[in-house]
């Protein structure tokens, strides 16, 4: 893994931290009625989907040990530049099912080395 890798992946592992941190306790009933709580999920997946763009970037060899990495940064695209097509419902599920398996994934490449 390169040096510069272990950046993107702390800055994954602390945005997804902090998405674990506002959805604890939470409902999707509760991520629909609190603006603010969906805009700061959404601002944490954005930086989670520009840092595994970077990563892709500078280490695909890395980059593609994450599951759906393509698919990570293609959330990203889609909650930056297509806001008004976001699916609550979709990212909501990544909350709650996707977003564990990559907490264990960008934990164990941190572990590494």
């Amino acid at each position: 893994m390169r040096p510069e890798s272990k950046k993107y992946l702390f800055d994954m592992q602390k945005a997804a931290r902090l998405i674990g941190e506002f959805s604890a306790d939470k409902t999707f009933a509760d991520y629909m009625r609190e603006p603010m709580l969906r805009a700061a999920i959404e601002r944490e997946f954005t930086i989670i989907g520009e840092a595994m763009s970077q990563l892709a970037r500078r280490d695909e060899v890395t980059a593609d040990r994450i599951t759906d990495s393509g698919r990570i940064i293609a959330f990203r695209n889609v909650l930056v530049h297509g806001y008004t097509f976001v699916d609550s419902r979709l990212v909501w599920q990544a909350v709650t099912e996707e977003l564990p398996t990559l907490v264990r994934e960008v934990e164990t490449l941190l572990a590494e080395d």
